[in-house]
């Protein structure tokens, strides 16, 4: 057994699971686990915009914030949202208060309810097969971006996304499933 894969809790798991007790939760209840739906793919995709350039733990502790003022991160609600609503986001400290984001959320809500085909069937149809990948041993072992989030990310602006990058695409696949990349030890890897 790896020793950096233990957490004080004497849980084998991602080295990065083991940073914070906001981290572990995240990492042994939800990252990695197939999700589905238009509202919750639209929340992780706008929360992993969010976090460019950020660290995810500042977005974790946030995420509340983040969907109250999103309302619920409910498309069509957010598709209505108008200048004073970013005015108004802009001074919510529950949040990070950036207007860029904050636009391309609102952008990203009316390019969802202008998609041809639900949200979570379009995203998903880049998900590599799983038969393809070999678990990574380390998390040096896991890539930034791969030729899927890269298609994706093209994709995405193509159909009138912003903020969703190959590296935000990525990180989205990792988070709902898409990809496992639980390292080799991890507790999660075992159970798969």
């Amino acid at each position: 057994m790896n020793p950096e894969l233990l957490g004080s809790d004497g849980m084998a798991r991602c080295a990065w699971g083991n940073s914070a007790p906001d981290y572990a939760a995240y990492h042994d209840t939800e990252w990695g686990v197939a999700l589905r739906g238009q509202r919750q793919l639209f929340e992780r995709l706008s929360l992993e915009a969010f976090q460019s350039g950020l660290s995810w733990l500042t977005i974790l502790r946030k995420r509340e914030g983040f969907r109250s003022a999103f309302a619920g991160f409910d498309p069509e609600r957010v598709a209505a949202f108008t200048d004073d609503d970013v005015d108004r986001l802009l001074a919510d400290a529950s949040i990070v208060r950036n207007r860029a984001k904050i636009r391309a959320t609102v952008n990203n809500a009316r390019a969802v309810l202008a998609l041809d085909a639900p949200l979570d069937e379009l995203l998903w149809s880049f998900a590599p097969d799983s038969g393809t990948r070999q678990r990574p041993r380390s998390m040096a072992e896991v890539p930034a971006t791969t030729p899927e989030s890269k298609a994706m990310a093209r994709e995405l602006k193509k159909r009138g996304f912003a903020f969703v990058g190959p590296t935000t695409c990525y990180a989205m696949m990792q988070a709902v499933g898409m990809v496992d990349d639980h390292v080799e030890g991890c507790f999660r890897a075992a159970a798969r």
